[in-house]
């Protein structure tokens, strides 16, 4: 049988100027019906470029300058554009890695989720309802019923990003390319949508290609894995055997990549820069903080870890004067901090500077980065001409990217952990006292999410920050938190210094935040699945 996708020396380019740059060189792969095939590599080895061009795709400003692509014996780089169309969200699907800027915001859930299968033919609106509310179900999505009915900023980002992948399966399609689809989501709702992806895909005969930069996730969901660097691929095989056995130099440094461990440092001493004190905070009528009490110190970063909807964003937001507290008080120093940030004077906006988890959204895509750094250093130093000049230099060194290549470059023209080294400029040119970092790294490579680590861990210790760093990751927790907190359902459960949070016993939650950290074994996530069904199975047989 021939496969369901045949791509055979695939080359496209990329514009540079007045030049054509190669973003994938030759590559060439097949995807039999009911097959997922892992693709992984750095920021930059041209997987989301691939993967787009399974759909028959390219972005703007690049082009197909070689090679075939054949779905189901159709020759996708010859078809006209309208039957490239009439398969994109019918028989192919994507499910995109930001799930916010998939979204129309002035849309309900249900209504975006049924377009596709009615558009297309596939089936009626009434139909199209109740296998999306089933699809939510099987998604693990709260009231399934009635999410279809939010708007699309009503929901979490995980929530969000798996109503997204409910919206691609909609049309029961053959081909899906997941592009990072977990990489909002915190460990205990991933396995959730790493198991249903995988028993529909299974169930339907619906073959996936799974981009990710997680080696462990890739572990559970693919049967073969291809690995690529800078467009070309490096080796390609059997799941088993591309973790058990690499044969290439850069699949085993892939593979050996670990965050860096800090040395334990010696308990916080004096008083906190920032204290959060009995805050509960909420949106119009629903409450999603319950008495906060917290406390960040100079030169220690804490760490802040639950599920989707633990009201981690919201604590950041609430510090940030974004959010103003129904009940509690924040103290900067010893003195209160106003609740809004619209009341707070000058010094006090510049104390508290927070950095996003989208670079991608965060950065003005219009503005070249020497306007993005130096709006906050002409509002906050009121700097200009050659001193502005010098400081920039000085925060762009701070990141590590060089003034004269980068300073008059569009976000656009950056790498994912560029843009993001860029966010840390902008919080930098305040001059802070205190960062929140909100998932800062969870849409970036191993490798690259290592180098922002160190560079945060770096600026800490050079400019005597107090970090906030909201991460669903345990293992960016162990890399850098010297204080953790763990939060559910707006409450926190247990807080206390990395070494006594993380060694056991635990109290149950945080157990299950920790039992749900993929493994780099293929095996791993049936055998959690097959743990926890089994005291339901034996409440059920009672």
């Amino acid at each position: 049988m021939a496969p369901l996708l045949d791509i055979r020396d695939l080359t496209i380019e990329g514009r540079s100027g007045d030049d054509w740059m190669p973003l994938v060189r030759g590559v060439s792969l097949t995807l039999n019906r009911g097959e997922v095939l892992g693709l992984i590599g750095e920021s930059g080895a041209g997987k989301s470029t691939l993967g787009l061009a399974a759909m028959g795709y390219v972005r703007d400003g690049c082009r197909i300058a070689g090679g075939s692509i054949l779905f189901d014996g159709i020759d996708l780089v010859r078809a006209p554009e309208d039957q490239r169309r009439r398969l994109r969200g019918r028989r192919i699907a994507y499910v995109a890695q930001s799930a916010a800027a998939s979204f129309n915001p002035a849309h309900r859930l249900i209504d975006q989720t049924v377009e596709a299968p009615v558009v297309h033919g596939v089936m009626p609106r009434a139909q199209a309802g109740r296998e999306a509310v089933a699809l939510y179900r099987r998604m693990q999505l709260p009231d399934p019923d009635g999410i279809g009915l939010r708007y699309p900023h009503q929901v979490s980002g995980g929530q969000l990003q798996r109503a997204m992948t409910a919206m691609a399966m909609a049309s029961r399609p053959d081909l899906i390319i997941f592009d990072e689809p977990t990489t909002a989501l915190d460990v205990t709702t991933q396995i959730e949508v790493l198991s249903a992806i995988r028993d529909i895909v299974r169930d339907s005969g619906t073959a996936a290609i799974y981009i990710t930069h997680d080696l462990a996730v890739v572990a559970q969901m693919a049967d073969r894995i291809k690995v690529l660097l800078r467009g070309q691929e490096v080796e390609e095989a059997d799941t088993r055997s591309m973790l058990s056995a690499p044969r290439e130099a850069y699949t085993k440094s892939l593979w050996a990549v670990r965050s860096h461990q800090r040395p334990e440092r010696p308990p916080p001493v004096g008083e906190p820069v920032l204290a959060v004190r009995h805050v509960s905070a909420a949106y119009g009528m629903m409450q999603v903080l319950h008495g906060i009490n917290l406390d960040l110190h100079v030169g220690r970063t804490t760490a802040v870890v639950g599920e989707s909807g633990s009201g981690k964003s919201t604590l950041a937001r609430v510090i940030a004067g974004l959010l103003p507290p129904a009940r509690g008080e924040l103290r900067l120093a010893g003195r209160r901090l106003a609740p809004s940030y619209r009341m707070r004077p000058r010094e006090d906006l510049r104390a508290v500077q927070m950095i996003y988890q989208s670079a991608d959204t965060a950065l003005n895509p219009k503005m070249r980065l020497r306007e993005i750094i130096g709006r906050p250093v002409q509002f906050h130093a009121g700097l200009s001409g050659a001193a502005l000049e010098r400081r920039l230099h000085e925060l762009m060194e701070m990141i590590e990217l060089d003034p004269a290549t980068f300073l008059d470059r569009l976000p656009s023209e950056l790498s994912g952990g560029q843009r993001q080294r860029v966010g840390i400029a902008r919080a930098l040119a305040a001059e802070p006292r205190v960062l929140l970092c909100d998932e800062v790294t969870s849409a970036l490579d191993q490798i690259v999410a290592e180098g922002i680590l160190k560079l945060l861990d770096r600026l800490q210790e050079e400019l005597g920050l107090a970090i906030l760093f909201i991460t669903h990751d345990i293992a960016t927790v162990r890399a850098i938190a010297d204080d953790v907190v763990v939060m559910k359902d707006g409450r926190i459960v247990t807080q206390g210094t990395k070494a006594d949070v993380l060694a056991p016993p635990h109290d149950p939650y945080t157990e299950l935040l920790l039992s749900s950290v993929p493994e780099m074994d293929p095996d791993w996530l049936t055998r959690v699945l097959e743990r926890r069904a089994a005291p339901s199975a034996r409440a059920a047989g009672r």
